[in-house]
C-alpha cells in the first residue's frame, strides 16, 4: 500500500502530472487506497494502459474474476451505486455487447453527423448570450449547458429536471470519498433513482421517437433490459453523455490560454482545429480513470504479483503523457501527428459518445476561438479550483473576460 499518495488531494487534483511522472519513472505498477474498492493496483505506463484492455485475464465484473462479497454490498453504498454496477461499462461479452447493441445507432459518426446543425445551432445561442457579459464563467454557460440540452433532447429528459440532473450527479461523483462521503450523497442518489422512475413512467405512457423511448420498449421485450439495468443504462448515458465533454471544452481552453501561441496558431489556421481537439483529449484528460477491471488470475506485472480478484486501474491521464509514447509528452502540439491517445479507452468498451465528445467539442471550440480572439482568465490562474471526483477531471468554474 502506498498511503502517502492521496490521488484525492487539492494539489493532486491540480496538477496529477508531475506524481504520474515519478510513478512512470520508480513505481509503474503502485498499490494505492482507492475510496470505494479500498487496495488497487493503478497503472501508470502507456503500453500496460493499453494492454489491459484487451487482456483476458482482466474482466469488467468482478463476478467474472472472483467470487465473493463485492465492495460495493456495503450498507452505506446507495442502491444506486449497486444497480450502476449493471452497466455497459461494467459487464463482459455477452452481456455486454447486448447492452451496447441496444444504443450503438443514436452514436454511430453518421446519426452524430447528423446533429451538426442542432449542435451549431445550441453553440450560437450561447455565445450570443455569453456576449451580452463583461465576464463569464465558461462552465457554467457555456461547456455545461451545451452537451447536456444534446444529451437530454437524445435520451427526452425534460428541460425543466435538466439542471437539477446534474447537480444531483455532480454531487455523487465529488463527493464520494469513503463512508461519509456515501452517507451525505443518499438523498441525492434516492432522488436521482426517483427521477429514473419518472422517466421511465414517462415513456411508457407517451412515447417519443428519442433513445429512452427505445431503452423502455426493450425491457418490455422481456429479455432485452432488465429494470435495474435500464436504470444503470439511463444513469450511464446521461453521465458519459455530458460530463466528458464538458471537462474537453473546458479543460481544453485553459490548456489553450495556458499556451498562447497555440491558440494564435489555432486562430490562424482554423484547419488544424481536428488535430486540436485530440491534443485537447491528450493534454487535458477530461476523464482520468476508467471503471476498473478485476484479475482472473495471477498477474505478474512490473515486479508485482497482481492477485486474483484484485482491482487493476489503468490510469489514462498518465498514459497520455508517457514520454515513452509522446514526443515532448508535458507540451501541448495542436498540430501532434500521430497521436495515439487514451482518453476515450480501447477495445471493446471504447467510449460510445465519442464521436458525439468529439462533435461537441470541435464545434464549441471552433466557434470559441474565432469569436472572441481576445479572451483571457479573469482570475489568477492560481485561484482556479479544480472538482474532487478522481474519475473525471475538470475544472469547477472558469471565469473568462470575452473581450
Amino acid at each position: 500500500m502506498t498511503p502517502e499518495i492521496n490521488l484525492k488531494a487539492q494539489a493532486i487534483r491540480a496538477d496529477p502530472y508531475p506524481t504520474y511522472a515519478r510513478l512512470r519513472k520508480e513505481s509503474p505498477v503502485v498499490v494505492i487506497k482507492h475510496p470505494i474498492f479500498g487496495k488497487a493496483y493503478y497503472l501508470t505506463r502507456y503500453n500496460d494502459v493499453v494492454s489491459s484492455f484487451t487482456d483476458p485475464r482482466l474482466a469488467n465484473d468482478r463476478r467474472n474474476a472472483v467470487e465473493g462479497r463485492d465492495p460495493l454490498d456495503r450498507w452505506w453504498v446507495p442502491r444506486l451505486f449497486k444497480i450502476f454496477q449493471k452497466n455497459m461499462l461494467s459487464s463482459d461479452a455477452p452481456d455486454h455487447r447486448r447492452q451496447r447493441d441496444l444504443v450503438h445507432k443514436a452514436f454511430t459518426p453518421r446519426r452524430v453527423e447528423e446533429m451538426k446543425q442542432t449542435v451549431e445551432k445550441i453553440v450560437g445561442e450561447l455565445l450570443d448570450a455569453a456576449q451580452k457579459k463583461q465576464t463569464v464563467d465558461l462552465i457554467a454557460d457555456f461547456a455545461l449547458p451545451l452537451p447536456l440540452t444534446v444529451i437530454s433532447e437524445m435520451m427526452g429528459v425534460p428541460e425543466e429536471d435538466r439542471l437539477t440532473f446534474h447537480q444531483q450527479m455532480g454531487g455523487l461523483l465529488d463527493n464520494l470519498t469513503g463512508p461519509v462521503g456515501f452517507l451525505l450523497q443518499t438523498p441525492n442518489a434516492f432522488n436521482m433513482m426517483r427521477f429514473f422512475r419518472k422517466l421511465i413512467r414517462l415513456r411508457r405512457e407517451e412515447p417519443r421517437d428519442d433513445l429512452l423511448t427505445a431503452l423502455v420498449q426493450a425491457e418490455e421485450q422481456g429479455d432485452r433490459l432488465s429494470e435495474d439495468e435500464l436504470i444503470s443504462m439511463i444513469f450511464l448515458l446521461l453521465l458519459a453523455g455530458h460530463e466528458t465533454t464538458v471537462n474537453l471544452i473546458g479543460n481544453g481552453t485553459l490548456a489553450l490560454l495556458q499556451h498562447p501561441e497555440q491558440l494564435q496558431k489555432l486562430r490562424e489556421n482554423p484547419e488544424l482545429i481536428g488535430s486540436a481537439v485530440e491534443e485537447l483529449l491528450r493534454y487535458g484528460n477530461p476523464v482520468d480513470q476508467p471503471s476498473p477491471r478485476f484479475a482472473r488470475e495471477d498477474i505478474h506485472l512490473e515486479g508485482h504479483v497482481i492477485p486474483r480478484g484484485a482491482v487493476v486501474m489503468p490510469l489514462l491521464a498518465s498514459a497520455n503523457r508517457d514520454e515513452a509514447m509522446f514526443e515532448n509528452a508535458d507540451k501541448l502540439d495542436i498540430t501532434r501527428k500521430p497521436n495515439r491517445h487514451v482518453a476515450f479507452g480501447l477495445g471493446a468498451h471504447y467510449c460510445l459518445g465519442a464521436p458525439l465528445a468529439r462533435l461537441e467539442g470541435t464545434i464549441a471550440l471552433q466557434h470559441l476561438v474565432r469569436r472572441f480572439p481576445m479572451m483571457k482568465l479573469a482570475v489568477p490562474e492560481e485561484q482556479l479550483r479544480w472538482r474532487g471526483s478522481i474519475g473525471l477531471r475538470g475544472l469547477k468554474a472558469l471565469p473568462l473576460r470575452l473581450e
